[in-house]
């Protein structure tokens, strides 16, 4: 990382890589589930109470979820809560594009 205050650089897509935090790659892609997850609830308009029931969990860990404390779930749990969205989700193993984003997650509507 450059730390001439007047320079610009192209940074690390992965926010958690720049900074230099353990397993980045991981936190990342949680964060992209968790994103998800927040404009899912607000294109329906849900209250954190009521995206709490849908996911199986309470409204202050809904809160806490979507300020990005979700250390504490697994891929496994947040990829459930997407599920319970009625959302499909697909994982594909392919191989990388050069100079392609490690662990980048595309979401689309099921019906598109």
């Amino acid at each position: 990382m450059n730390t001439d205050p007047d320079q610009i650089y192209a940074s690390d897509p992965n926010i958690f890589a720049e900074l230099g935090l353990p397993d980045a790659d991981n936190h990342f892609l949680k964060a992209q589930i968790v994103a998800e997850l927040y404009r899912l609830t607000q294109r329906a308009k849900m209250t954190q109470a009521r995206a709490g029931a849908f996911m199986g969990i309470s409204q202050p860990e809904v809160s806490r979820l979507f300020k990005g404390n979700f250390r504490e779930y697994s891929m496994e749990r947040l990829i459930g809560f997407l599920t319970a969205f009625d959302q499909d989700v697909e994982i594909v193993a392919k191989p990388r594009v050069k100079d392609s984003v490690r662990g980048k997650i595309t979401f689309r509507p099921v019906d598109a």
